[in-house]
């Protein structure tokens, strides 16, 4: 007969202090490939006012860009796409035997990578942005 692990009545939230690099990796590929379907559904609203015509699409496009907080969501956009994608590199390199030892090391590296992309590009964002 099998053991089964009791987990009590309450989970214990406490054990994120516990969790590796590796567990963390998991948890923000996860997250961010989440946060990418999300932004395909935005984006498809997006582009659907196209079938209003070509002015209504340019309208949308204009307003929407005009807005700090979409430019900030910009920015993030590009932090998930680039963390998610810096991260499949590692895990297939990974799958393949490359790397196995540190795992840890390259984790960190793709947050670092991700987050030097992120704020190098803040300015490119923000250009022509009304407060």
């Amino acid at each position: 007969m099998s053991q089964s692990y009791n987990r009590g009545l309450i989970e214990d939230f406490g054990r994120w202090k516990e969790f590796s690099a590796g567990m963390w990796a998991w948890i923000f590929h996860k997250f961010t490939g989440w946060m990418l379907i999300g932004y395909l559904f935005t984006h498809i609203a997006v582009l659907s006012t196209a079938i209003a015509g070509e002015q209504a699409y340019t309208d949308t496009l204009q307003g929407l860009e005009a807005l700090f907080v979409v430019r900030l969501l910009e920015v993030g956009l590009l932090a998930v796409a680039v963390f998610h994608i810096l991260n499949g590199i590692r895990l297939l390199m990974v799958d393949l035997g490359i790397g196995l030892e540190a795992q840890d090391k390259t984790f960190y590296v793709s947050l670092i990578i991700t987050a030097a992309i992120t704020v190098a590009s803040v300015p490119t964002f923000m250009t022509e942005v009304g407060f």
